[in-house]
């Protein structure tokens, strides 16, 4: 059982890096777009991975989880700090990616989330208001805060080290 369990975990990482995957291939695309329907058309490209990036990581978070208590994990440092690293990394993203790209979806007069909810469009803003939120991302850190966190994650899974 532990076997399959630890399939599936690895299952929910490779679904959530792939549904991820959108959302970053559109922070890059929107660097360079401003033409305000194709902008729009990227955010709802981004938009329509999350359900499967959210049950994807719901997956990854159970099945760790539960392989940490099966494998008798949780007295070793290592899967205490993949977990923290975790928080962190989805911290950091929330905090430099979701915040810009949100509102972005906000502006450009698409649905959007505001206090865990999600809220309907509202008036769409100006080309200039959502050029200036959107020239504010920085998809090259979200890229390298994601990899490099996935690669110190991969690591800690696969070596162990304390």
């Amino acid at each position: 059982m532990y076997r399959w369990l630890v399939l599936l975990h690895v299952i929910g990482v490779f679904g959530f890096m792939m549904a991820h995957g959108i959302s970053a291939g559109v922070a890059f695309g929107l660097r360079r777009e401003r033409r305000f329907e194709h902008a729009r058309a990227l955010l709802e490209l981004s938009a329509s991975s999350y359900g499967v990036m959210y049950l994807s990581l719901l997956v990854l978070l159970v099945t760790g989880i539960i392989t940490g208590f099966m494998g008798q994990w949780w007295g070793r440092g290592w899967i205490w700090v993949s977990l923290g690293l975790l928080v962190i990394i989805i911290v950091a993203m929330v905090a430099l990616g979701s915040s810009i790209y949100g509102t972005a979806r906000k502006l450009a007069g698409l649905p959007y989330f505001e206090g865990g909810r999600q809220r309907p469009p509202i008036e769409p803003a100006s080309a200039e208001e959502i050029d200036a939120i959107l020239s504010r991302g920085h998809p090259m850190l979200l890229t390298l805060i994601g990899f490099g966190g996935i690669v110190v994650l991969a690591w800690l899974m696969m070596f162990k080290p304390f």
